[in-house]
């Protein structure tokens, strides 16, 4: 088994790990798991976000912790740490990558899936990021790691993720929160699938129109 899988293996067990050792200690209702974390005050949520932004720097499903989000903090504020999250472990991926990552470039620069990815970024950065972030089937990580190969800028690299991410996170913490009787919209869950087919068809797009060769240094 890779590194990634057992990452995202442990991931997955510790947040397990989490909401069972509340529903042991509170009940085994969801709504007494999320009055505990609420009971914690402000380290629930920054606990929270500290977490899933150090653990999916690594090749762990975001969606483990996007659900948990719902369940434990609710619709609105499960959104808002499900993004913070995300933010930071982009965050952390896209500079990790710039600043140590040598020899990770060098393995991977070269690497089919990270040149199209980074051709597209390089040339249209946060269009293509948007568009490549509203994709579920894309990973997380991956992106990360083919954005900080690339020329794009932070700053369009970060709004582009978070504006990316914003709208399938939605209707996955929506899920979250109707497991412990929330009253969700189903408007939400369209958004969440409406932005999947947009990413794919501005991705489909990009992929279509021929790359910018390099221009020659003279």
């Amino acid at each position: 088994m890779s590194w990634g899988r057992l990452a995202a293996v442990g991931a997955a067990v510790l947040v397990v790990a989490v909401v069972a050792f509340l529903m042991y200690r509170t009940g085994t209702d969801l709504l007494d798991v999320r009055t505990a974390v609420k009971a914690a005050g402000l380290w629930a949520p920054v606990l929270f976000v500290l977490l899933q932004g150090m653990v999916t720097v690594v090749p762990v499903p975001r969606t483990v912790f996007t659900v948990a989000a719902g369940v434990l903090f609710g619709g609105l504020g499960g959104v808002l740490l499900a993004v913070a999250g995300t933010a930071l472990a982009a965050t952390v991926a896209f500079w990790l990558v710039r600043l140590l990552g040598g020899r990770f470039v060098r393995k991977h620069a070269d690497h089919r899936v990270m040149t199209w990815v980074r051709v597209r970024l390089d040339r249209s950065g946060l269009l293509a990021m948007v568009s490549l972030r509203l994709i579920p089937a894309v990973p997380f990580s991956a992106m990360n790691y083919a954005a900080a190969l690339s020329g794009i800028r932070f700053s369009p690299y970060l709004l582009g993720t978070v504006l990316g991410v914003l709208p399938g996170t939605i209707g996955i913490v929506i899920l979250g929160d109707a497991a412990v009787g929330g009253d969700p919209h189903p408007a939400m869950l369209l958004v969440s699938v409406t932005s999947g087919l947009v990413g794919l068809t501005g991705a489909l797009i990009a992929a279509r129109r021929p790359a910018v060769p390099p221009v020659a240094e003279g």
